[in-house]
């Protein structure tokens, strides 16, 4: 997490931590805005459900768990230097290449989102 969020502040940007105890001194020093969740490894449902698209970095279990719940919700998931083969996930290269996909399959979204006659589903979602 720290590493995503030394690089959202390097492009200017805004960085949010949803804490897994209700301990601000848990939260790295580059996040901004910290919520104290109290809810461990739950928080990842949160996690999953407030990102448009989410890159996973060196995964462990509990990002493990965000990768399943981020595709179980039709996310559209990228991995960097994974363990595992995940069925559904992009894998990038680097994490540039992760940033610049994610902001493009968001984009596109948004653009084709009024033609559809759901207007939640996402692009990558089959109708």
């Amino acid at each position: 997490m720290e590493a995503a969020a030394y690089g959202a502040k390097q492009e200017g940007g805004i960085t949010l931590g949803i804490l897994p105890r209700i301990l601000r001194e848990e939260a790295n020093p580059r996040t901004d805005i910290k919520v104290l969740s109290g809810m461990k490894h739950a928080r990842n449902t949160l996690i999953a459900q407030s990102s448009d698209a989410l890159i996973a970095v060196n995964e462990e279990y509990g990002t493990l768990s965000e990768i399943a719940l981020g595709l179980k919700m039709g996310k559209p998931v990228f991995t960097l230097e994974s363990k595992w083969e995940i069925e559904g996930s992009y894998k990038a290269k680097n994490p540039k290449e992760a940033v610049e996909l994610a902001f493009r399959l968001i984009e596109d979204s948004g653009k084709n989102r009024k033609n559809r006659k759901d207007p939640e589903q996402k692009h990558w979602e089959r109708e």
